[in-house]
């Protein structure tokens, strides 16, 4: 057994992460970040949920972007496909489940 407090949590750089579960190539991993990602699609499914700060979302649909402002307790499916870019609003912890390997 495995106790991870969030808030507590910092990487030594822009989207660091902890591993926190393996479960069959399926990853969970507590990141921290003050940075942007990079715009990209994922091989598969994810999902991101804001642990602590704020992150707006930006997500690219047909050609439009749009950005979806997420708070602590927000969680964000990207489905398969769905070009994405996650900007933090200062600090933020975020939780990500997605395939091993992915982007």
């Amino acid at each position: 057994m495995t106790v991870f407090r969030s808030r507590d949590f910092r990487a030594d750089r822009a989207w660091g992460a902890v591993d926190i579960a393996n479960m069959g190539g399926i990853t969970t991993r507590l990141h921290w970040t003050d940075q942007p990602y990079r715009w990209h699609v994922n091989d598969g499914e994810e999902v991101f949920a804001v642990l602590d700060g704020v992150v707006d979302m930006h997500v690219r649909e047909a050609g439009i972007e749009r950005v979806i402002r997420l708070a602590a307790g927000d969680i964000f499916h990207a489905g398969i496909g769905c070009e994405h870019v996650a900007h933090p609003v200062g600090e933020a912890r975020i939780l990500v489940v997605e395939r091993e390997d992915s982007v």
